[in-house]
């Protein structure tokens, strides 16, 4: 697909892992045995997260929910993704990844997948777990994601 948005996506045992956590692959690619690149349809939602550990036992923790873009869409510049993706949700660090894909779960228990669920919903995500515990944000709701289908009908 020519207009999709490409994520490599790596995986070395126990030093990094670069992977899809939700989101609609419509091609993949594999560039060697740790190496692959998936492509993802311009305006769909997907879920990058990127971990890496380092020599000294440190490791580093990112999760970024982005929206594909369309051709002259404009984007922001995310590592291994090309060209880009509109941010929804970004955030580093163990503590807020683990909320981040607590969050992630909660949609999928309520039958939703998360690759269609409300964009504002990951940005609301992202400002409350950027400014306050993990624990005190609102859950996506089935009638929140009915309105959010509705909304989506109308305008197209």
């Amino acid at each position: 697909m020519d207009n999709a948005t490409q994520v490599e996506l790596t995986w070395i045992k126990d030093k990094i892992e670069n992977r899809i956590c939700f989101g609609h692959v419509v091609d993949e690619t594999v560039v060697d045995g740790t190496r692959r690149i998936v492509s993802i349809a311009p305006a769909s939602i997907f879920s990058f997260l990127r971990w890496a550990k380092d020599p000294y036992g440190a490791s580093v923790s990112r999760i970024d929910i982005l929206r594909a873009v369309r051709p002259g869409q404009g984007y922001s510049t995310i590592p291994y993704v090309r060209p880009g993706g509109e941010i929804l949700l970004r955030l580093a660090g163990q503590s807020k990844v683990e909320s981040a894909l607590k969050a992630i779960e909660a949609v999928r228990k309520l039958g939703i997948d998360p690759a269609d669920s409300e964009p504002e919903y990951w940005r609301m995500v992202h400002n409350r777990l950027t400014v306050t515990p993990p624990d005190r944000f609102n859950t996506y709701t089935l009638s929140q994601h009915n309105v959010w289908l509705r909304r989506r009908k109308i305008s197209a």
